[in-house]
């Protein structure tokens, strides 16, 4: 009996993989990101705990799915690793329908903020504009 729960600990130590290492592109955008979130908290904005990442895929932009609350403020923010020379956010209601935003742009960093009219689920789109294809970090922060 001991040596079969040895033998199933030892296969389940081997099974599982370690956690794996953010790449160098990966810090650098969410280092981006986390800087311009930084100065919507000097507004009163909290930054969200949690953030999503992942890499640009040429001709293909990430879609996100948040629920936010009518009453809110949020600015979302995307930053990106040195290859992207232009970032773009869009954000779009539950119907599809792009709603009006607060941009702001600087090479690989971008930002859209608003305030829901409705509670609900909400899109944001994120596109490389400009530049290789490389990692983004998005962000979001709300007062």
């Amino acid at each position: 009996m001991k040596r079969l729960l040895f033998a199933l600990a030892l296969a389940t130590a081997t099974t599982t993989s370690p956690l794996r290492a953010a790449s160098d592109d990966e810090v650098a955008a969410r280092k981006l990101a986390l800087e311009v979130a930084g100065a919507f908290s000097n507004d009163g904005f909290k930054i969200r705990d949690g953030n999503w990442g992942g890499k640009f895929v040429a001709g293909k932009s990430p879609l996100i799915q948040v629920n936010l609350y009518a009453g809110n403020q949020y600015w979302f923010t995307v930053g990106a690793a040195e290859a992207a020379k232009k970032v773009a956010i869009t954000v779009f209601d539950e119907a599809g329908k792009p709603v009006v935003t607060d941009p702001y742009a600087d090479t690989s960093v971008a930002a859209a903020g608003f305030a829901p009219a409705n509670s609900g689920p909400y899109y944001i789109r994120l596109e490389l504009a400009e530049g290789t294809p490389t990692a983004f970090c998005l962000i979001y922060s709300y007062r």
